[in-house]
């Protein structure tokens, strides 16, 4: 039985994590109504959780207007968000699962130029052109997969810890002693134990390339059919943007203006964007809390 200290101390918690999840899930829910709002009623009164006027014609602009460019860009999106995992995973296990052996030479001094890359970077410039001079990514689907995506070093570590702390040795031991290989042992006992932690970083990884917008809109300059979702997106608020700032010095502009939904087409976009990702969560949640437990260690 509970004693008194523990209930309050229970119903703090309880009470601050609800705070923060409202704060966290009520803009999303404010952008969703906002989408399917009459963009004249948002413009008068304002954004509300009770509009005076439904409308999906926001959701109607975008497809309509732009139906067969938004289905590419979410093929896009879709190819290079699985790409970006596959490859990621592999290098990333591969690299952790090494840095994880005691007995590899040199395995601090590894470890600790992993851990250098998260303090520092060359900056946006040198980055640039080592990528576009020296690796030829411009205009390429690479400029979306390899720049500042494709590995991460915390990754690495959370990844590594996972292996130090939730793959004992003496499993990896007998399976070396009934003749399994370096190989063999990853593959058939390693990572059956680690798909927690796999199911994580595939998470993260993920969301950072579905979210990701500054690859191509560096690295995209004249082949915008590879453009992803979030790309696309950037590129018509940029002109639903442009045409309302010149819409007085253009003929035609204030006729075109007031077809389109400024203010609601926004939040559209923004829930097309993520979409996907609130779909896709609910399913790997489980794994991600185990994973971020273990992988949290100190190993």
């Amino acid at each position: 039985m509970k004693t008194k200290e523990a209930r309050i101390y229970d119903g703090v918690g309880h009470l601050i994590m609800t705070i923060l999840s409202l704060l966290a899930i009520i803009p999303i829910i404010l952008m969703v109504i906002s989408s399917v709002t009459d963009n004249a009623a948002l413009l008068q009164n304002g954004y509300s959780f009770f509009p005076k006027k439904w409308s999906l014609f926001a959701y109607e602009w975008v497809f309509k207007s732009n139906s067969s460019v938004v289905m590419r860009a979410y093929g896009m999106s879709f190819l290079l968000t699985a790409v970006g995992v596959t490859s990621s995973l592999i290098i990333t296990t591969l690299l952790a699962y090494g840095l994880s052996k005691k007995g590899i030479p040199f395995r601090g001094l590894l470890t600790f130029l992993v851990f250098f890359t998260m303090l520092f970077n060359g900056g946006l410039v040198p980055t640039y052109i080592n990528y576009t001079n020296v690796f030829h990514v411009k205009d390429t689907f690479a400029g979306l997969l390899v720049p500042g995506l494709l590995m991460n070093a915390f990754n690495v570590l959370l990844m590594k810890s996972y292996f130090v702390t939730g793959v004992p040795d003496e499993i990896l031991e007998a399976a070396y002693i009934d003749g399994a290989g370096e190989f063999k042992t990853l593959y058939s006992v390693a990572l059956p134990m680690a798909k927690p932690i796999i199911a994580t970083i595939g998470m993260f990884v993920g969301i950072a390339y579905w979210n990701d917008w500054n690859n191509g809109y560096i690295y995209l300059v004249k082949h915008t059919d590879l453009y992803s979702i979030q790309n696309l997106l950037n590129r018509l608020m940029q002109n639903i943007q442009a045409l309302s700032q010149n819409a007085s010095n253009l003929t035609n502009a204030n006729q075109g203006l007031a077809q389109i939904p400024t203010a609601t087409v926004r939040m559209a976009m923004a829930t097309l964007g993520i979409l996907p990702v609130v779909v896709i969560y609910p399913f790997i949640q489980k794994n991600f809390v185990k994973g971020i437990t273990l992988g949290g260690v100190k190993g």
